[in-house]
């Protein structure tokens, strides 16, 4: 019997698992047998977006595994997210319902905002300029979460939240919200460790969930610091006689941030789930903090140039 995940709580009184599986950049071909085969391993929390453009592989997975009598929806928690170019406060609607169709499931747990940056409307997700730079829509991020709101009144999305927000866009979010975000999922990992983002999140009651845990190894450039690779890890991991990947999703669960690593290898699956039979001590957890020399991965450089765009911030 595979180990429940213990969960956080959102404001709003609903529990959100600690670990889930992500499946940004997983091919649609093969993100089918990897959700089956994490619902088998315990995975009960999945991360997903329209961007991604695997959300109906994922929602066959869950439907035969629903049917198979391996899990009950209620059991599940799946989270989606609003891309960029569904700003416009009518746009919202209609993205949900459209993710909804595709992962087969009539409401989602979390719907979030994935980028404040609002692009140019239409069918392109990433409609570009000649320099190769996005066209930005003429939405701010506001008009966009009024549309969050109303996928909650709607009964379509239990709770709303957003991702890549820097602090002052969030007290921006808030002077005008009717309901708060209970999540700002952002990349997170020793190299990025979010420590000033994450307690002036939980200063005001949104949870934080961290992506790329592992410094998201696949979006590394040549001359990119390779965290899988860090000594300090490879001494922690002779330590607790766990992989660099398991110490490192660890090092969130101790700090009781959710944590979303993407595999669709069956054998990684498991060992990313094998995280609950050791912890850390505040020691190493310190020595892991310093490692942080805030360096990102995920800079989605093509957006550079928007107005809104998240990371000239310090956090």
């Amino acid at each position: 019997m595979a180990p429940k995940v213990p969960s956080i709580k959102f404001y709003n009184g609903y529990e959100y698992p600690l670990l889930g599986l992500g499946t940004w950049k997983s091919q649609p071909g093969e993100v089918t047998e990897a959700v089956k085969a994490a619902i088998d391993i315990g995975y009960r929390h999945f991360d997903c977006a329209h961007v991604y453009g695997n959300e109906k592989e994922v929602g066959e997975a869950l439907k035969q595994k629903i049917k198979e009598g391996a899990v009950k929806r209620e059991e599940l928690f799946i989270t989606s997210k609003l891309w960029c170019n569904s700003h416009k406060k009518e746009l919202v609607v209609p993205a949900l319902k459209k993710t909804l169709e595709n992962l087969g499931i009539e409401y989602i747990d979390l719907y979030l905002m994935h980028w404040p940056m609002g692009f140019q409307a239409g069918d392109n997700v990433f409609p570009v300029d000649a320099k190769g730079k996005v066209i930005p829509g003429e939405t701010y991020f506001t008009e966009a979460w009024a549309g969050l709101e109303e996928c909650v009144g709607l009964g379509l999305a239990r709770s709303i939240g957003i991702s890549n927000f820097n602090h002052k866009q969030i007290d921006e979010l808030l002077k005008v919200a009717k309901i708060n975000p209970v999540n700002n999922q952002i990349e997170c990992h020793p190299y990025l460790n979010q420590q000033r983002l994450i307690d002036f999140c939980l200063e005001r009651n949104i949870t934080v969930t961290a992506y790329s845990p592992l410094g998201s190894p696949d979006s590394i450039k040549s001359d990119d610091p390779v965290l899988l690779e860090d000594p300090v890890l490879k001494t922690l991991s002779e330590k607790y006689k766990k992989s660099p990947a398991q110490i490192l999703i660890r090092y969130q669960i101790e700090r009781g941030i959710p944590v979303i690593p993407k595999s669709v290898t069956k054998s990684r699956i498991q060992s990313n789930f094998e995280v609950f039979d050791f912890s850390i001590s505040k020691e190493d957890m310190a020595i892991l903090h310093g490692l942080n020399r805030n360096t990102r991965m995920v800079k989605f450089d093509m957006t550079d140039t928007h107005k809104d765009y998240p990371f000239y911030e310090d956090y």
